[in-house]
């Protein structure tokens, strides 16, 4: 009877031992799967912001198609423009830099991304030791106080990612790959549109220089015909002085032209990855061909702007930085464990007798650390409040140059008709100034004041030129496109044909 009734105290002890263990399972099972819902819930997916786009540009050019997916320096139909945009892509150090940076954010990505996987180690390890004779316990009889120990194994880790944390840190490595990738593109998008504006730049200077030195030729020949009429008498020295004046203001340009044509060269020589030097001409500037004006629609820059999709996926690192930084007020969850053998005696190193092994696991979580993760926290959404401003700002000033370069291109080819009438008719006051002089019936300074007004008008209507064309590569930076792409098709270097794509997968 005795025997019956402690039977029964077990079996209803263990029960009860039974349902405890049950109960909190069953609780840190809820527990588990409330702190993983939750863990859902911090890390939030980016969502693009709302973006105010103009329904049209201010000036609307209408052409057959679109053609801002092209290599559109190639329009100007100028060899040599072509192979100094092709050097450039290839030998500009700063392209290069960006490059470089586009790979260090290649292998960030690789080592974040690692974080995702178990972590296997191994080890091998060798000791020896002496014990010391002057013990409290003396050292049995017979037993040697050198040892050896022998040890080899592998170990192994992994980081349960329940909260998201690698996760979202994967996603702001990638994210900030594929910024790296688009700053690269922006470089080319403004190395080619710089080496164009200085190429047209200096055809620019030659057409200057040329016409100066023709309206110098033209006064040179009338300065000697006065100093021929002063030494016979029929001019006063007044005259003579007027006409050498005439002369040397035209003669003063010459110098200066020539200087900035050379600073220049040593420019674009350093942009196409050259010591200075001379730049090699294919066109002048009157027979370049006048490219078509890119088309598209404002929130077509959305996607095809470097910088605007550089400043967003910034934005979307920062976003993920801040699902990051919430995970830390939820604790870290690791498995680990252990293979591996431990002998006193190499030849038993591997011997059944001696191999060992551990397998566990770990949660590691906050308790106190005096605001340090609140702090985090708020550090991340503020640099996300920056970048998102910074995105939207990006876009209005896209949209700000896009209208700018298309206004410019009407304004400038309404002034550049403007002054080739201007021009016309200065020629026509020059031809009839002669006639008068010739005639008697005008002094010599008429002349001087008709060529001065038509050289001044000339050189405006070259800048004009000058202006027009550079404001077309303005539209084509400004309107961003396909044909950053065309560009980087160009370049040769290995080191430098890096596509983010390749990587993120």
């Amino acid at each position: 009877m005795m025997t019956h009734t402690k039977k029964a105290d077990e079996n209803v002890c263990n029960s009860r031992s039974g349902r405890w263990h049950y109960n909190m399972r069953r609780l840190f099972a809820c527990a588990l799967a409330g702190m993983i819902m939750s863990g859902c819930a911090i890390t939030q997916d980016y969502q693009r912001p709302p973006v105010d786009i103009p329904d049209k540009w201010l000036v609307d050019h209408q052409t057959a198609a679109d053609i801002s997916n092209t290599a559109w320096w190639e329009q100007f139909g100028d060899p040599a423009l072509n192979a100094l945009i092709e050097s450039a892509l290839n030998e500009n150090k700063d392209l290069r830099i960006a490059s470089a940076h586009v790979q260090e954010f290649t292998g960030q990505l690789q080592a974040v991304r690692s974080g995702l996987y178990p972590q296997i180690n191994y080890g091998l390890s060798e000791s020896r030791d002496r014990q010391s004779l002057d013990r409290t316990i003396p050292l049995p009889s017979g037993v040697d106080r050198t040892n050896s120990t022998h040890q080899v194994g592998v170990n192994v880790s992994w980081e349960l990612d329940i909260w998201g944390r690698m996760q979202r840190a994967t996603e702001a490595a990638r994210a900030d790959l594929l910024s790296a990738e688009e700053a690269r593109q922006a470089v080319i998008l403004t190395l080619v549109s710089t080496v164009a504006t200085g190429y047209i730049d200096l055809l620019s200077l030659d057409k200057q220089l040329d016409t100066a030195r023709q309206t110098l030729a033209s006064r040179e020949a009338f300065l000697h015909l006065f100093e021929r009429k002063f030494e016979g008498g029929e001019i006063s020295g007044l005259e003579l002085a007027r006409v050498r004046a005439s002369y040397e203001k035209v003669a003063e340009f010459i110098p200066d032209i020539e200087r900035q044509i050379a600073l220049l060269q040593n420019s674009l020589s350093v942009f196409v990855g050259r010591n200075p030097g001379a730049i090699k001409r294919g066109k002048t500037l009157d027979t370049l061909v006048m490219p078509e004006v890119p088309q598209g629609i404002p929130s077509d820059l959305l996607a095809r702007r470097p910088d605007i999709r550089q400043r967003e996926q910034s934005l979307i690192a920062a976003n993920a930085r801040i699902g990051v930084a919430r995970t830390q007020y939820f604790p870290a969850i690791s498995l680990t464990g252990l293979l591996g053998y431990s002998s006193i005696t190499l030849s038993d190193l591997l011997q059944n007798s001696a191999n060992q092994w551990h397998a566990g696991a770990e949660a590691l979580g906050p308790i106190f650390n005096g605001g340090r993760i609140e702090g985090d926290v708020r550090k991340a959404e503020a640099i996300q409040l920056q970048l998102l401003n910074e995105y939207l700002g990006t876009i209005q000033n896209a949209f700000r140059e896009v209208d700018d370069s298309l206004v410019s291109i009407q304004k400038q080819r309404e002034r550049q008709k403007i002054l080739a009438r201007h021009i016309s008719a200065l020629k026509d006051s020059v031809y009839f100034a002669n006639i008068r002089y010739n005639e008697k019936m005008a002094g010599y300074l008429e002349i001087v004041d008709a060529e001065r007004n038509l050289f001044d008008t000339e050189i405006r209507y070259i800048q004009t030129q000058v202006d027009l064309f550079e404001v077309i590569v303005s539209s084509y930076k400004a309107m961003g496109g396909g044909w950053v792409t065309e560009a980087d098709k160009l370049i040769a270097r290995p080191d430098q044909k890096i596509e983010a794509a390749d990587y993120i997968r």
